[in-house]
C-alpha cells in the first residue's frame, strides 16, 4: 500500500523530513489531525489519536514508531481521540488544568452541581475519618459539602457548607428550582432520602423524601430532576456495606418522585449496584450506570459489571415507564459512576481513566485523561467542565458550544 507524504514537518519535534502515515487512517481524521498539530497553539500539545476500531495507534511525538502509544500514559497529552466527532467537542484549543490539590482529604468526590445564578460549584467529598461523638451513627466517617464561587475561571473563594444534622452523608446532587437536591445517605440512626438545599446562605434545607411508603432507603446515590419536576434517583446498599447504614430492608432501585403529589415509584430493578443517572437531551431515553464491579466493602469482580444501560422512555397512562433495557457502554477501566449528557446527545462518564465519551449510539469517540480516574464531574458554561478526583479539582475546557444537557449553558 503506498503511503500518504506530506510536504512539511508534521510536529516541530519531529525531524525536517517527510513524515510517512499508513492510509490505514480514515482520511478525515488524518486530515484533523495534521491540521492541529500544525497549528501554533502550543495546547494541542494535549491531543493524542487514541486507537482506531482498525487498531491503528498514532503518537504525534513518535510518528516513527505508529504503534507506540500508551493511553495510561499520556497525562501530559490528556485528550484521546477515538473517532473524529470528538474533535468538533473539543474545540481548537482544549485544556485541562489542576485548580486545587489537597492533600488534607477527598473533598473532591461527587454530587457536581453548578448554580449558575450564583456561580457557584458544589461538590460532596467522599467520606473522612471523623471520631467526634456525633460520628458515631456514621461509623466514625463524615462526608462535607464544600461551594467554590467563582469570579473567573482560575480566581475562586472555597468554603465549607455548613449542612444541618439531617443531611448526613451527602453523595449525588442536582440541580432543582433556585437550588439543588442532594442524595442524603443516612447512617444508622437518620434516614436516607433526598435533601432540597438552598443555593444562597445560610443553606436552609428541606427533607423531600425519606421513605417508600414506610420503608427506609437503602443509601441514595445518585440523582436527576425531570423537566416535569419529578425527580429520579438510584438507591445501592453501599451504605450498608460501608458500615453506616442499617441492614437494607429494599431491592436497590431506581424511583421516580413526584414532589407535587408524593407520588414515588419504582421505576427500574435488576441492577448489581445502580448508581449514576441522567437522562439524554429530549427525555426520551435515561441511562443508568450499575457500578457491580466494585462492592462498598472495596472487593472487585472483573466478572460483575461496569456498564451503561439504556432505558426508553415510554409514557401511558399519563405515567412515564423505562422500556427497551440494552447495554449502551461497557468501561474498560474501572466503573461509569457519574454520568451527564451534553445538549447533542452524546454521554459522559467518569471512569478509572478519567471522562469516558461516547457518541449517542453507543461509539466510543474520545477519552480526557485523568490521573488516578475521575468519579463525577460538572458542566459549568461554554465548553467547561469540572472533574473531581478526590484530592484534586480539575478544570476541562472543552469547545464554546459543547455545553451540558442540564442547563445548557
Amino acid at each position: 500500500m503506498e503511503p500518504i507524504r506530506f510536504p512539511f514537518p508534521i510536529h516541530p519535534s519531529l525531524p525536517d523530513t517527510t513524515v510517512v502515515v499508513l492510509l490505514l487512517l480514515p482520511i478525515p481524521v488524518l486530515l484533523r489531525l495534521v491540521s492541529y498539530l500544525h497549528a501554533e497553539n502550543e495546547e494541542v500539545e494535549q491531543i493524542v489519536l487514541a486507537p482506531s476500531s482498525r487498531g491503528l495507534k498514532i503518537d504525534p511525538g513518535n510518528a516513527e514508531n505508529p504503534h507506540s502509544l500508551s493511553p495510561s500514559t499520556q497525562q501530559s497529552r490528556p485528550f484521546l481521540i477515538y473517532h473524529d466527532s470528538f474533535l468538533s467537542l473539543l474545540g481548537s484549543s482544549p485544556t485541562l488544568s489542576l485548580l486545587i490539590s489537597d492533600p488534607r482529604a477527598p473533598y473532591f468526590h461527587e454530587a457536581g452541581v453548578f448554580h449558575a445564578p450564583t456561580n457557584t460549584l458544589f461538590v460532596t467529598s467522599n467520606q473522612i475519618p471523623d471520631m467526634s461523638p456525633d460520628a458515631v451513627t456514621t461509623h466514625n466517617k463524615t462526608i462535607v459539602v464544600t461551594k467554590i464561587e467563582f469570579f473567573s475561571p482560575t480566581d475562586f473563594t472555597r468554603d465549607k457548607v455548613r449542612c444541618p444534622e439531617r443531611n448526613y452523608m451527602a453523595n449525588g446532587g442536582t440541580n432543582f428550582r433556585d437550588g439543588l437536591i442532594l442524595c442524603a445517605q443516612g447512617s444508622l440512626r437518620e434516614p436516607a432520602g433526598l435533601i432540597y438545599m438552598e443555593a444562597k446562605r445560610p443553606h436552609k434545607t428541606i427533607t423531600l423524601l425519606n421513605n417508600y411508603h414506610g420503608r427506609p432507603f437503602n443509601s441514595p446515590n445518585d440523582v436527576v430532576v425531570h423537566s416535569d419536576g419529578s425527580v429520579w434517583f438510584t438507591d445501592p446498599i453501599y451504605g450498608y456495606e460501608q458500615g453506616f447504614r442499617p441492614k437494607p430492608q429494599l431491592p436497590q432501585h431506581v424511583y421516580r418522585f413526584d414532589p407535587g403529589t408524593g407520588d414515588i415509584r419504582v421505576v427500574a430493578d435488576g441492577f448489581g449496584r445502580p448508581n449514576g443517572i441522567c437522562f439524554a437531551p429530549g427525555e426520551d431515553t435515561v441511562y443508568i450506570t450499575d457500578t457491580d464491579y466494585i462492592h462498598g466493602d472495596g472487593t472487585k469482580d472483573l466478572k460483575r459489571a461496569a456498564t451503561i444501560y439504556a432505558f426508553s422512555v415510554f409514557w401511558e397512562s399519563d405515567q412515564p415507564y423505562l422500556t427497551n433495557r440494552r447495554v449502551f457502554a461497557y468501561a474498560d477501566t474501572g466503573v461509569p459512576d457519574g454520568i451527564k449528557c451534553d445538549v447533542y446527545g452524546n454521554v459522559y462518564a467518569g471512569c478509572g481513566d478519567g471522562i469516558n465519551v461516547w457518541n449517542r449510539g453507543g461509539m466510543l469517540v474520545g477519552k480526557i485523561l485523568i490521573e488516578g480516574g475521575c468519579a463525577n464531574f460538572c458542566f459549568g458554561r461554554g465548553g467547561e467542565m469540572w472533574c473531581f478526583g478526590e484530592h484534586k479539582l480539575w478544570r476541562v475546557k472543552l469547545g464554546d458550544d459543547t455545553k451540558g444537557a442540564i442547563l445548557g449553558i
